[in-house]
């Protein structure tokens, strides 16, 4: 299979993606989660500008015009989105954060239900309590007495709510991406995401005494969540979405919480219980079922009466 597959560009990203959540649980005791995130979107920021150098000029009025849309994007997306997941890999392991994670596509289906009125059709619906199911007995570690007592985990509900936050960002993603500049919106919604995180990182490191350990492992975990999490994946992404579309890239998504979980085993010690095995598999039967068109899996099941 060629290089520049769009496949194999799908591939590379869900395990750089993969990767994340990884590195942030590994160096959760070294850098503050607030700060990994600055230093992720500097780092990112810096890297990504000359990509995006000659089409600034030419883009920047369309952003300044729709710089509402773009606050809300760098909120959640940029801002949001990846602190959260820092905090939450503080109290969690990463193999639940991915798996949590991975009902992103349900939830963008549910919003997109709730606020713009898209049509829900069954095997969104089926696919979604199933998925919704997973992420219970994930975060109850199926568990009855867990989920009577509501006693979750912290780190699990703001994973929970770092997929919310990705969500609306997908969703505004969605509905602008044919009226704003994708790259130079990027690189704008990460400059007013360092704008958010620069105050929140400062009361960290100096009015609740949090410290960096700085060493070789700190420095390269920066690099890795700011040029290849940030920029490398992104681009690797987009340029396969473009070429083979946004439905049969989404499976891939999947990918992320086994890479994450193959990872974690490796390279932090980290261990695949039964519950996180199983809820997985219903987060993921559930998003494979919802991407599945009405009109396509009709055709599947007369394929299988006949045969």
């Amino acid at each position: 299979m060629n290089a520049k597959s769009p496949y194999v560009l799908l591939i590379l990203a869900t395990i750089i993606w993969g990767g994340n959540f990884v590195v942030g649980r590994a160096v959760a005791s070294d850098i503050p989660p607030v700060t990994l995130s600055l230093l992720r979107w500097c780092t990112a920021f810096v890297f990504f500008y000359p990509f995006v150098r000659k089409r600034l000029k030419a883009d920047w009025p369309l952003v300044k015009k729709h710089w509402k849309i773009v606050f809300v994007m760098a909120a959640t997306g940029v801002a949001g989105f990846n602190t959260l997941v820092y905090i939450a890999l503080h109290y969690t392991t990463s193999i639940n954060a991915s798996l949590v994670n991975s009902s992103t596509p349900i939830i963008i289906f549910m919003l997109s239900f709730l606020f713009l009125k898209e049509e829900l059709h069954q095997n969104q619906l089926i696919g979604a309590i199933i998925s919704i199911c997973g992420v219970f007995f994930i975060l109850t570690q199926g568990s009855w007495t867990i989920l009577t007592s509501l006693a979750f985990n912290a780190g699990d509900l703001m994973v929970v709510a770092a997929v919310v936050l990705w969500s609306v960002y997908s969703i505004l993603v969605k509905n602008y991406s044919k009226q704003l500049p994708g790259y130079s919106v990027l690189w704008a919604a990460m400059l007013i995401g360092i704008c958010f995180l620069l105050p929140l990182s400062l009361g960290e490191l100096f009015v609740y005494g949090e410290d960096i350990h700085w060493s070789i492992s700190s420095i390269g975990a920066i690099g890795y969540v700011g040029i290849f999490a940030s920029v490398v994946a992104f681009t690797s992404w987009n340029k396969a979405v473009a070429e083979i579309g946004p439905n049969k890239a989404g499976i891939f998504l999947n990918f992320i919480p086994l890479f994450a979980s193959i990872f974690a085993m490796i390279f932090v010690g980290e261990h695949l219980a039964w519950y996180q095995a199983a809820g997985g598999i219903f987060v993921v039967l559930g998003v494979y079922l919802s991407t599945k068109s009405p009109q396509a899996a009709s055709a599947s099941l007369e394929i299988s009466e006949k045969s």
